[in-house]
């Protein structure tokens, strides 16, 4: 059996010393904020190359408090990518605005800049941009459309940890950048967890103040906010896993590599990568007309194989409100009946590798 993604072997790799950080946190006595989650926001913030970072209790907080720290809400306006994980789409929802979605680009996957500036209206607050599968959306064009309309930018690097657009870390590009430690992420936890990454002091504090009851002082609430914080624990294990983040990427590049060579005659649509754009491989998605016959073969030879995303967020019910036919953003239709993710993480062994890639041409027997 090939898993799509073993987090057990992540876990066991670095059980020393991520059972001596649990350990550090239990015997502190520190157990809500604290510390270590303080340590592992400067140590984020520094890697991701931007001046502040504020952990929070998971990705879709993060989108949330970030859009109520920039004070959008009822009656405003967000473009959102049609291809994307919905809790980009429920964040804008979540403050009372609307999400306006707007097509990929057919080669990256990622929202087309080309097509930002027809979406503008009077009521658009902010673009937010998600960098999917761990590629850098293309950042220039996307924050000339936010100045020249005087909108915000806030970035989804939920799958994006690490990754470089024009040689510059994701995490400090837009007004602020939104990250999730979700256990299969690039960066994961061993549970849910989040932060925000900014160069902006005050909208750094901003979050910090939402994510702790808008309080700073206990028992002094100067608004109303949520229970969003980073566990201490979570931070301690995000310390560990952040020390050998780079070299896990370099192990998911060479799979990525591995699949490019292999599969380049196998009748897919291989993924494209920018010259501006090093990605980090969050997931490799391949695309076929025949992918769901694709992904039962490879299931009966006991490869794992996902399907990101099979639903579009406008053809699901939570947005039946929005009265968009499937057919209205046809390119992210297309994309969920076609795409599939394979196997790819730091874990995923060159034999493995080749037999995914074998399974394309013949039996994975061999024969």
């Amino acid at each position: 059996m090939i898993p799509f993604l073993d987090l057990r072997a992540a876990y066991l790799e670095l059980k020393p010393r991520i059972d001596a950080a649990v350990a550090r946190v239990l015997d502190s006595g520190w157990y809500i904020l604290g510390p270590e989650v303080e340590a592992f926001e400067a140590e984020w913030a520094a890697y991701c190359e931007a001046a502040h970072a504020v952990g929070v209790a998971n990705g879709l907080d993060a989108l949330t408090l970030a859009l109520r720290a920039l004070d959008i809400g009822p009656g405003d306006e967000v473009i959102v990518p049609s291809n994307t994980y919905i809790a980009t789409w429920l964040a804008v929802s979540g403050v009372g605005a609307t999400p306006v979605p707007v097509e990929p680009d057919p080669a990256t996957h990622n929202i087309d800049p080309t097509r930002i500036e027809a979406a503008v209206t009077s009521r658009t607050r902010a673009l937010l941009p998600v960098h999917l599968y761990g590629q850098p959306a293309d950042l220039d064009p996307i924050l000339d459309i936010a100045r020249r309309h005087n909108l915000r930018v806030v970035e989804d690097a939920a799958q994006a940890h690490g990754a470089r657009y024009k040689g510059k870390r994701i995490g400090a590009h837009g007004d602020i950048v939104c990250w999730s430690f979700y256990p299969g992420k690039n960066l994961g936890a061993l549970g849910d967890a989040g932060a925000i990454t900014t160069n902006d002091a005050a909208l750094a504090e901003r979050v910090a103040l939402l994510r702790n009851y808008g309080s700073r002082q206990k028992y002094v609430n100067e608004e109303p906010g949520v229970n969003s914080r980073l566990d201490p624990l979570q931070a301690a294990v995000l310390r560990v896993k952040l020390d050998v983040l780079d070299a896990w990427t370099g192990r998911r590049r060479a799979v990525a590599a591995a699949y490019a060579g292999g599969l380049a005659d196998a009748g897919l649509i291989l993924p494209h990568v920018p010259d501006w754009a090093e990605p980090v491989w969050h997931l490799y998605v391949v695309r076929s007309p025949a992918r769901d016959a694709l992904q039962a073969r490879l299931s009966e030879a006991g490869v794992g194989t996902l399907i990101h995303y099979p639903i579009p967020p406008h053809c699901q019910a939570a947005y039946a409100e929005m009265g968009l036919a499937p057919e209205a953003l046809p390119l992210a239709r297309r994309l969920a009946g076609e795409v599939l993710s394979l196997p790819i993480g730091p874990h995923l062994e060159k034999r493995a590798t080749d037999m995914v890639i074998q399974c394309f041409y013949k039996d994975c027997d061999g024969e």
